[in-house]
């Protein structure tokens, strides 16, 4: 089930220390103009389909008052 992991000697990890690159990884190239707008266009397009859910939604949640009625049943009417 389990396996027992088999010892490193130390002198493999000292090793290991210079063998470690002193180069620095290239920088990240900037998005351009056209990138950063789609991306302001998809999280606007995002927001507003939320925001137009939650609009829409609100009032099948709401409980209304005026249309508010008791169920009855007809064995409670006595007949």
């Amino acid at each position: 089930m389990f396996r027992r992991r088999e010892p490193v000697p130390f002198a493999f990890i000292a090793e290991a220390d210079k063998f470690r690159s002193n180069v620095a990884p290239p920088q990240r190239e900037r998005p351009s103009v056209g990138q950063r707008a789609a991306r302001a266009l998809v999280g606007l397009t995002v927001v507003a389909g939320l925001a137009g859910a939650l609009l829409i939604g609100m009032p099948a949640l709401s409980i209304d008052q005026t249309t508010q009625h008791v169920q009855q049943s007809e064995a409670s009417d006595g007949h």
